[in-house]
């Protein structure tokens, strides 16, 4: 098991190149199911995440090489339509398998999925929708057990909008009878590549980037090829980095507009941003940085998946803010870490109440989960003395080689191994 040694106060300077999208590439992946042939996806991003992905692809019988970021699928012999809990269990976007798996073989048994340890996030959403297409469902010792002789469109409205259970809807429609409506869509970048590539398959699909897809069922798929969009929560990341460090950081990242809220609020604490010719320039280093109040929301609000790291600037930040988790209203585990190194931060219910000090002071710390590490790691960057990141193996399922992007661009940040739990 490794772990981060930080030292922390070197500013940040310089440009860094935004990896490709772990999320979007998790929904495309599953997707190349559907059209039993080849499938080429560019600029995948080498996380553990897509390593776990791969193996669980490989196991139902596709040829797979990943090669230079581009992702070569071919799922002609694929026989077996068992997800198991060994793969399963590691990354709760496994479950994407179970649309495209019954849409195309009429029958799949997918394990409940794992991943991040904290918040009760059911899949519900995704298994009533699928049933609306019209496929038996059956929760057997852990595993979801689907059968359809033919799924067959029909309208379905999303309570809550899920990312997830609109990916898996989406991929069991295309090839449905007839026509599915979706309603209360999810509108995430994400979402809307998936569409696109299905679209380039061969797939009839309307409303992209809109709340109400509507999906009109074909009887096969293409080969295709797609490129994959960049990081938006590396990105994010990265521009923390840069900021908290009262850094200059430029980014080669080709969709700035996906980031719009969050450079909102960036500009709210006094952080200069530039769109330059590679993507776009934060520039810290005379800014006195203010306290501005989080709300996170489902695209194209404030992401949940930004708020442990914007909750690590704020700890230095001038002055009180608050920052309010509506979409899972657990998600503070890095809080008791983050005040191990100084900050003064309180927790109510989904509310994280935080009074900016002087100076965070290097610690032993532990991550909880993904983006939980990277608040920890952004901390480090800011603190004065060593920083030691524990359990950096939840860091490693979405940021590719963070610690190399961090080192080009100045900080002092070394992965050792460790015998620390």
């Amino acid at each position: 098991m490794d772990k981060y040694l930080i030292e922390g106060g070197k500013r940040l300077e310089g440009r860094v190149k935004i990896s490709g999208a772990k999320n979007s590439a998790l929904a495309l992946m599953p997707a190349a199911i559907l059209n039993g042939g080849k499938s080429i996806i560019k600029n995948i991003p080498e996380v553990n995440d897509i390593f776990t992905m791969n193996k669980l692809l490989q196991h139902m019988g596709a040829d797979l090489t990943f090669e230079n970021h581009t992702l070569e699928i071919n799922t002609k012999n694929l026989a077996n339509t068992e997800a198991p809990y060994e793969h399963v269990k590691k990354m709760r976007a496994s479950v994407y398998v179970l649309g495209p798996l019954l849409a195309r073989y009429g029958h799949a048994k997918v394990s409940l999925p794992g991943g991040c340890a904290w918040g009760p996030r059911p899949i519900n959403l995704h298994l009533e929708a699928i049933k609306k297409l019209g496929a038996e469902i059956e929760l057997e010792s852990g595993y979801i057990i689907a059968k359809s002789k033919k799924l067959i469109g029909e309208r379905i409205h999303f309570d809550i909008s899920s990312v997830g259970a609109t990916g898996n809807t989406l991929m069991a429609a295309v090839l449905a009878k007839g026509s599915t409506l979706i309603s209360n869509a999810a509108i995430e970048p994400e979402i809307t590549l998936l569409a696109e590539y299905l679209i380039k398959m061969g797939a009839k699909i309307s409303g992209i980037g809109t709340a109400n897809l509507e999906i009109e069922g074909v009887d096969t798929l293409n080969d295709v090829e797609i490129e994959n969009i960049s990081d938006r929560i590396e990105a994010g990341t990265l521009l923390i980095a840069g900021i908290i460090t009262n850094g200059c950081v430029e980014l080669e990242y080709k969709n700035s507009s996906h980031l719009d809220a969050i450079l909102s609020k960036i500009e709210e604490t006094g952080t200069k941003i530039e769109y330059t010719d590679y993507g776009l320039q934060i520039d810290s280093r005379d800014c006195e940085l203010k306290g501005v109040d989080v709300t996170t929301s489902i695209y194209p609000g404030f992401p949940t998946d930004m708020q442990a790291q914007w909750s690590a600037l704020m700890s230095i930040a001038k002055g009180t803010s608050t920052v309010t988790d509506t979409i899972y209203h657990d998600r503070f585990s890095h809080v008791a870490e983050l005040n191990r190194l100084g900050a003064n931060i309180q927790v109510t219910n989904n509310s994280a109440v935080i009074r900016g000090v002087e100076v965070l002071k290097g610690a032993k710390v532990m991550s909880t989960d993904l983006r939980a590490s990277a608040s920890l790691v952004l901390a480090g960057l800011a603190a004065e003395g060593e920083t030691e990141v524990l359990r950096i193996y939840h860091i490693d399922r979405g940021y590719q080689k963070i610690e190399d992007k961090l080192t080009q661009l100045g900080a002092n940040i070394k992965r050792v191994s460790s015998t620390d739990y």
